[in-house]
C-alpha cells in the first residue's frame, strides 16, 4: 500500500513538473525522491510519470492517483488545522531524527521539568523519520535532527557534530582500510534500520552519489541488534561512534569515503512561531550541555537509562 509520503511526492511532482523542484518543496534530495517514486510505481505495478522535454508528465494511471492523493492530503491538512487551532500551552511536543538521542535526554529533562512542572513533554515517535516535515506541518514544537537546510520557515540552534562510521567485526577485510568506498561495500551484507532508504545516510550520501546499490540489505529494528549482528559476523552497518557500547570487543570502525560522512545536529523550531518559555528553556539546556563538552558528540545511553533502539535519517 502507498504511504502519505508517496501521495505528497505525486502531488509535488505534478505541481512542479520535475523531481528537482519537488525536492525543494518536500525538503528531500532529488535522488531520494527518484527512489521514492520508483518505490511507489513498483508497489502499484504501473508507471505514474513519463518524461517529456525535461518535464515529468502524469500517465493515465498517474492522473487517477493524483485525484485520490489531493483528496487524502486535503483531509489530512484539515485535520491538522483543527488541531493547530487549539494549541496547548501546557504541552511541548518533541521528536528527533534518531531514537538513540533519547538516551542522553533524561538529565536535561529532569532540569527542565523541575522548572516547568505543569508542562507535559510529549515525545512524538511517529515523527522520528521525518521530523522537519512534522515540524512544518505543526505536529511538533521542537525537532532534534541533522543537516537542516537553511530556509526562512525554520530556526535552528547548533548542538554538536558526529561522523557516520562503518562498523565491521574484528578481522574483517575492510577493518584494515583507512577508509572504504561505496564500491567496496556493494558486495557486503549491509545491516540497516527498518526505514525507507531515502532517509538513511548510507544510501543518500555513500551509495547513491556513486550510482550504486548494495547487493544485500537486511533491515534491523534495534540499534543493539545491529551491533550484536555485526559482532557475530552477520554483516556490516553504519553508526556514529557515540552509539557504540563502551566495550567494543569484536567491533572495529572505519571511515566512510575518503572525506568522511559528518553530520551537524541542531535543535529546530518553526521560525514563524514565537517560542514559549518552556521551549526556550529546553533549547537553552541543550545548548549548555554541548557547550560544556566543547560541541563534543554525546555519550551512548547507559543500560540503566533509556535504551537506544533506532537511528534516524541517518539522513
Amino acid at each position: 500500500m502507498l504511504e502519505l509520503r508517496h501521495f505528497k511526492l505525486i502531488a509535488a511532482v505534478a505541481d512542479t513538473g520535475s523531481l528537482a523542484a519537488a525536492s525543494r518543496q518536500l525538503h528531500l534530495t532529488s535522488s531520494a525522491l527518484s527512489h521514492q517514486l520508483r518505490d511507489a510505481e513498483e508497489r502499484l505495478g504501473v508507471q505514474l510519470f513519463q518524461r517529456r522535454q525535461r518535464r515529468l508528465l502524469l500517465t493515465g494511471s498517474g492522473e487517477k492517483l493524483l485525484v485520490s492523493a489531493r483528496r487524502v492530503l486535503s483531509e489530512v491538512a484539515q485535520a491538522e488545522a483543527i488541531c493547530r487551532a487549539h494549541p496547548q500551552d501546557d504541552l511541548l511536543r518533541l521528536s528527533t531524527g534518531c531514537y538513540t538521542v533519547y538516551g542522553w535526554l533524561p538529565p536535561i529533562l529532569g532540569r527542565w521539568q523541575a522548572e516547568h512542572p505543569r508542562v507535559e513533554l510529549r515525545i512524538v515517535l511517529e515523527a522520528t523519520r521525518q521530523p522537519l516535515g512534522a515540524l512544518l506541518n505543526g505536529e511538533l514544537d521542537l525537532a532534534l535532527t541533522t543537516d537542516v537546510p537553511r530556509q526562512a520557515r525554520l530556526a535552528q540552534t547548533a548542538l554538536f557534530e558526529d561522523e557516520l562510521m562503518l562498523v565491521v567485526p574484528e578481522g574483517h577485510a575492510l577493518a584494515r582500510r583507512g577508509h572504504v568506498t561505496a564500491r567496496e561495500l556493494v558486495s557486503e551484507n549491509l545491516l540497516t534500520y527498518a526505514a525507507p532508504r531515502e532517509q538513511l545516510d548510507i544510501f543518500t550520501r555513500v551509495f547513491w552519489p556513486e550510482g550504486l546499490e548494495p547487493q544485500r540489505v537486511s533491515p534491523v529494528p534495534l540499534t543493539e541488534a545491529l551491533i550484536e549482528l555485526v559482532r557475530g559476523g552477520v554483516g556490516v552497518t553504519a553508526l556514529p561512534e557515540w552509539m557504540l557500547p563502551a566495550q567494543r570487543n569484536g567491533l572495529h570502525t572505519v571511515r566512510l569515503t575518503p572525506r568522511g560522512i559528518r553530520r551537524r545536529w541542531s535543535a529546530v523550531t518553526r521560525a514563524s512561531r514565537q517560542r514559549s518559555a518552556p521551549l526556550t528553556y529546553f533549547i537553552q539546556l541543550l545548548s549548555e550541555r554541548f557547550s560544556l563538552q566543547g560541541k563534543a558528540r554525546p555519550r551512548a545511553a547507559s543500560r540503566k537509562g533509556i535504551q537506544p533502539n533506532v537511528e534516524g535519517r541517518a539522513r
